[in-house]
């Protein structure tokens, strides 16, 4: 029997992380963060300033980011193409499910 160990965190969605605390939750370094801030695949709230604030959502991108690196050996520019190509995604899975919801006489 293989027992598999899941951490929960418990987050409020208008919780705000710094670059350390994304960091240490989510597995990547700081530098790692900084670079896919720099290519656009994490976005902090904050861009005009010089210490960034994220938003709890980007944790979520963060630890995703973590995993692809894990699994597949990617580096950061790969992290941010598969990080832009599921945002695109999930962006297109939710449009599909709006316009479902609007046909005629369909049952969910």
């Amino acid at each position: 029997m293989k027992i598999e160990l899941t951490e929960v965190l418990w987050m409020d969605q208008y919780q705000e992380l710094s670059l350390t605390d994304l960091a240490r939750l989510s597995g990547l370094s700081e530098a790692e963060l900084s670079e896919l801030v720099d290519c656009g695949a994490i976005v902090p709230t904050n861009t005009d300033s010089a210490e960034w604030i994220f938003d709890v959502g980007c944790l979520a991108v963060a630890k995703t980011a973590c995993r692809l690196r894990n699994d597949f050996e990617l580096d950061t520019q790969g992290l941010a193409v598969a990080l832009t190509l599921l945002a695109r995604i999930h962006n297109l899975e939710a449009q599909l499910h709006d316009l479902r919801a609007q046909l005629p006489g369909r049952i969910f």
